[in-house]
């Protein structure tokens, strides 16, 4: 009942605080005879970590992933595999001036209200860094998934207002931003160095693909496929909004304009995103996730201390002027998780 757990079959549970000795998640409900390494979980891992843009974080993680169960002579065995990355460059010192005052935009306030502590080292479970443990898991689900032939991806496809025009989906691991469109992603980045010099920071949009995937998967009713997908984006702290396919967009449609037709050779159009009913329909499956901008900004905000008196802040410390590129591999681990949990369901239900 704590919240720290994904999925039925495929059970992904994760662990540990920002400024803790380490993170980690334990993956269960894994099948034998997979094979896995170190190594290609860290691939994963190494495009989440900050760097691949100017306006980054300065912490310096290696996130180094450490394999300590469940694993023999390079196969899964079907036992529970822990995964423990180490946190090297904690520096709680830097959060002090925080120990009473609650950030704007952040759970500090929440997480007090629920549980009557404040720990206020970088936002403890709350914080970004919480998900190099859902990436770590996410590069197994991965494993489990390619064994089918599925496979997702995703891209920035918005970034601080600026959209990309063109989707070509070769480019996106040639730039920093993971964008499809060349020329969209030099102006987001144009884009990220006026709002580091300003002291703010940007929202954007994440669209993820899945090539490969069967018709068949998802549960009805509560279990539904977009249900299931949208709670696990929903459960990264930035997003704050999901899309299905056409998304909100079918709210302005007509039925005939928003059905995808069926003809002998599959359906002629996929506004449905892939799942229809709940369950997939054996097209592309097509979401997009909406990241909120990074509440920790040099600009002064309003907030209040744990007296309740009204305080101004202007945040200073190691941050991203955006989610984006790092949550990419975050959307990618999450959607993963889902679809392998069903994908499992669905065997042992279907031979």
């Amino acid at each position: 009942m704590s919240g720290n757990s994904l999925g039925l079959i495929f059970r992904v549970t994760t662990w540990g605080e920002s400024h803790g000795p380490a993170i980690g998640a334990v993956v269960e409900g894994c099948p034998p005879l997979i094979p896995l390494s170190e190594e290609d979980i860290q691939k994963d891992l190494d495009r989440r970590r900050p760097g691949r843009v100017q306006s980054a974080s300065s912490r310096k993680e290696s996130d180094r992933v450490e394999i300590l169960s469940g694993l023999f002579e390079g196969k899964t065995t079907g036992t529970p595999i822990a995964l423990v990355i180490r946190n090297s460059d904690a520096d709680p010192s830097a959060y002090e001036a925080l120990r009473e005052v609650f950030r704007p935009g952040h759970g500090d306030l929440t997480y007090y209200k629920k549980y009557g502590i404040r720990d206020h080292r970088g936002g403890g479970r709350s914080s970004g860094r919480e998900t190099a443990a859902r990436v770590a898991a996410g590069a197994v689900a991965k494993k489990v998934l390619a064994r089918e032939g599925i496979e997702v991806i995703a891209y920035t496809l918005e970034l601080g207002g600026i959209r990309a025009e063109r989707l070509n989906l070769d480019m996106v691991t040639q730039n920093p931003l993971y964008c499809p469109d060349p020329e969209a992603a030099e102006a987001m980045e144009r884009r990220l160095t006026e709002a580091a010099q300003a002291g703010d920071t940007l929202g954007g949009i994440v669209e993820i693909r899945v090539r490969g995937c069967p018709a068949g998967l998802g549960e009805p009713v509560f279990d539904k496929m977009d249900a299931d997908l949208a709670k696990a984006l929903m459960g990264i702290g930035t997003v704050k909004g999901v899309e299905v396919g056409a998304g909100f967009q079918a709210a302005r449609m007509t039925g005939s304009e928003c059905n995808d037709p069926i003809t002998p050779q599959g359906f002629a159009s996929n506004q449905a995103g892939g799942i229809l009913a709940g369950i997939t329909n054996g097209e592309e499956l097509i979401l997009r996730a909406a990241c909120k901008p990074i509440p920790s900004i040099r600009k002064p905000q309003q907030t209040v201390d744990l007296a309740g008196r009204p305080r101004e802040l202007a945040i200073k410390g190691r941050h991203d002027v955006s989610v984006i590129p790092r949550i990419i591999p975050v959307c990618e681990a999450m959607v993963a998780i889902v679809l392998a949990d069903h994908l499992l369901r669905q065997k042992a239900i279907v031979s």
